[in-house]
């Protein structure tokens, strides 16, 4: 039976669905079979969207504000910036113009979120300082099984993308020398280098619905 969205779970089953090729990785504390796991969560988040709100506060002829607040931002989803009361219409006077286009993008300091044009002062009047929208955000594996955001109904997924993610770690330990793994990895050949098979895993992962 499988197990619950426990990290310690989760590891579990992924040392075992990896049969012989589980070995390999042998660093303390199960850290690679943690790592693969984590190193599958960005795709999760693709693949199973999670929602989030954030805020921030927006000045008048600035375009850019740090996400520093939100490290499990994927994506900029939507904005929930709406005139403080009824607010003038386009054919009125007082109208600021249409909401600036907002996207989120990724610097050097982290994610951001960028409008063009920056926001004016007739918008900041018409709709307030405070910019609230909606996110796409990173799943997180939790020591307790409450604190996974993966649906329990997602775990097989979940591993995986994690299996995918020790097949590539393999592919670069044993670069131009080819590696045989028992049966038993998501019904893959006998003979299957694990270059192959990252392939093979990370298709299956892409095709599910």
């Amino acid at each position: 039976m499988a197990g619950t969205m426990s990290q310690d779970d989760l590891v579990a089953d992924l040392k075992r669905s990896l049969h012989d090729s589980a070995a390999v990785f042998d660093a303390a504390n199960d850290a690679d079979f943690v790592r693969f796991l984590r190193q599958a969560l960005p795709d999760m988040g693709w693949k199973r969207g999670i929602t989030r709100l954030g805020q921030v506060t927006l000045d008048s002829a600035v375009a850019d504000y740090s996400l520093a607040a939100y490290p499990d931002f994927l994506n900029y989803k939507t904005h929930m910036w709406e005139p403080v009361g009824a607010g003038p219409q386009p054919w009125e006077p007082g109208y600021p113009g249409a909401v600036p286009r907002v996207r989120g993008y990724m610097n050097g300091s982290g994610w951001w979120l960028g409008f063009e044009p920056a926001p004016s002062a007739a918008h900041l009047a018409v709709r307030g300082s405070t910019f609230k929208f909606y996110y796409f955000g990173q799943h997180a594996i939790g020591t307790d099984a409450a604190d996974t955001t993966v649906g329990l109904t997602d775990r097989g997924l979940l591993l995986l993308r994690a299996q995918a993610e020790a097949m590539l770690e393999l592919t670069l330990r044993n670069a131009g020398k080819p590696v045989q793994l028992r049966d038993g990895l998501s019904g893959t050949p006998r003979n299957s280098t694990p270059s192959a098979l990252y392939q093979a895993l990370l298709t299956a992962f892409m095709e599910a619905r």
